[in-house]
């Protein structure tokens, strides 16, 4: 029995230390660092549309203009940009703007 107290006792251990590498590595080598906390988010991922197995439509909003980028394994394509965003839908269908409805 005090075998399995002393490992339960050395994973917990491990298991904090781990943890504790991991938010000290976010916290101070940058993976919070780029955006300024309180400051609005400049770019955003608006929807995806998976093609196949390898390829993904993805429209992307920019500073209130969107882009449509075909994503693949070998490259990826920049289909359509400049598409002026709806501010006052935010939700604008990226199924409707595909069949030539949204302009």
């Amino acid at each position: 029995m005090d075998s399995y107290a002393r490992f339960l006792l050395a994973l917990a251990f491990v298991v904090a230390l781990i943890a504790a590498c991991a938010w000290l590595a976010r916290r101070y080598a940058g993976g919070g660092m780029l955006v300024r906390r309180g400051a609005t988010r400049r770019l955003s991922i608006v929807e995806v549309t998976s093609i196949d197995a390898k390829r993904r439509l993805v429209l992307l909003r920019r500073d209130g203009v969107e882009h449509l980028v075909l994503l693949g394994p070998g490259q990826d394509v920049v289909i359509e940009r400049g598409i002026p965003a709806d501010p006052a839908d935010p939700n604008t269908s990226f199924a409707a703007h595909l069949a030539g409805g949204a302009s």
